[in-house]
């Protein structure tokens, strides 16, 4: 194979993913061509109504598995944190790359940590997850939505629309923006547990053997290990971004260390299990925890986590 196509969406971030992708693949293989189609999906055009209520970060990638599946491209570079559990038929999740920070961030003008924001200050975030998170540590601030790609939102707090904003380290930290605000404060996982896959990218493919093997390079272990873990866990809980669920896993030499929350959007309640394992289990672990929070009453607690979201929040 000789030239190969990645489908991208046209926002910064998606095309400086997929820009790292295209030159690593060429650096790898000399004499490999490598084109970017850029795209518009739906979720780059919907702006003002929040995701999980038009069908989820799924409306990022259905675009571009299309283009795959009519044969007009040959793979599709996401951040894998928007990567959908299940796949079409004739695509696949091929890699995992290595991860940047974890973490999410607050973003703001005049407050260095959540702890500096004022009673009633408003945060800007659409995540579910990092709303709960918001809320049980802090219920006295306003959770407002917040929608657009990385630099639209950072100048949205700019405008004074928020007193802060919370996005993920990784994204800011890939486009170099941490100097566009004043404040740049990453949270540590200890206060607010990172969405499934955060900081990695996925790239999903035509199901074809000679392009799974070129695009090959880019696996990271670790990373496939911890997102392994994260995404069994949300698989088996049946969760998408209508509900609030937060997992990270980190290996540290022989073991790994799991985190994982779920719970109401408002922060009112939470269910958290922490463990520690030896690397060699990670295979069921996600699927283990998953059944755990199952047997605590994790069914009806995202149900109505659901139900609250759809009819109060969104």
């Amino acid at each position: 194979m000789k030239k190969l196509i990645i489908a991208t969406r046209k926002s910064t971030l998606a095309l400086w993913q997929s820009e790292h992708v295209q030159q690593v693949l060429m650096d790898s293989h000399p004499g490999l061509e490598v084109e970017l189609k850029k795209m518009l999906t739906k979720g780059d055009k919907i702006l003002d109504t929040p995701l999980a209520k038009i069908g989820g970060k799924g409306l990022f990638t259905k675009e571009l598995e299309e283009s795959m599946l009519r044969g007009e491209s040959h793979l599709a570079v996401h951040s894998l944190k928007d990567v959908p559990m299940e796949f079409p038929e004739g695509l696949k999740l091929a890699v995992i790359t290595k991860r940047e920070d974890v973490r999410d961030a607050m973003l703001s003008q005049k407050y260095k940590s959540l702890d500096d924001l004022p009673k009633g200050s408003v945060v800007g975030t659409t995540s579910l997850r990092r709303r709960m998170q918001l809320l049980e540590i802090r219920p006295d601030l306003v959770i407002k939505n917040l929608r657009g790609n990385v630099n639209t939102r950072i100048r949205k707090l700019k405008d004074g629309e928020y007193d802060a904003i919370i996005l993920a380290s990784a994204g800011i930290k890939r486009l170099g923006l941490q100097d566009e605000v004043n404040y740049f404060s990453p949270i540590d996982t200890s206060v607010m547990t990172p969405a499934s896959g955060q900081a990695a990218l996925g790239i999903e493919i035509v199901n074809n053997p000679e392009v799974e093997k070129i695009v090959s390079v880019l696996n990271d272990e670790e990373a496939i290990i911890e997102t392994t873990i994260e995404r069994d866990f949300v698989t088996v809980l049946e969760g998408g971004c209508q509900v609030p669920i937060g997992i990270n896993a980190k290996v540290k030499g022989d073991g790994i260390s799991i985190s994982c929350l779920i719970g109401l959007p408002d922060g009112t309640e939470v269910l958290r299990e922490k463990v520690e394992i030896k690397k060699d289990r990670y295979k069921d672990i996600g699927k283990k925890l998953a059944q755990n929070m199952l047997d605590r009453g994790a069914k009806d607690l995202l149900k109505r986590a659901e139900n609250m979201a759809l009819n109060e929040i969104l």
